[in-house]
């Protein structure tokens, strides 16, 4: 065989692999009930996610943030004098939001 004969089979071997794999896809043997199951657990499915990954990863980079800048703050007091407040104060209110966030996301979205 040639090079672009390979290239070929090899292709139409791909896509007679996608053509069975999706054809049992489609056939959904419950009908409609097994779709909306199917569509619960990708919800409950992607809560968890977001429950025990997204939130944590969150909260972690905003703690490091709020103590960074926290001592980033006492270094600017002791050099010129003056305590700055707004950025802790910020990054202290976004980790108390996110700190609280899977205690009421979750219901103003409704799931």
């Amino acid at each position: 065989m040639k090079k672009g004969q390979k290239k070929l089979v090899f292709l139409a071997c791909i896509l007679l692999v996608m053509a069975i794999g999706s054809a049992s896809a489609f056939a959904a043997p419950g009908g409609a009930g097994a779709v909306t199951s199917a569509i619960q657990g990708t919800w409950d499915a992607a809560k968890n996610v977001v429950n025990n990954v997204v939130f944590p990863v969150l909260d972690l980079i905003l703690a490091v943030l709020f103590f960074v800048k926290l001592a980033g703050s006492y270094l600017d007091y002791r050099k010129h004098g003056q305590f700055e407040w707004a950025a802790l104060a910020i990054l202290f209110a976004c980790l108390l939001f996110a700190l609280t966030a899977p205690n009421y996301v979750w219901t103003i979205i409704g799931i």
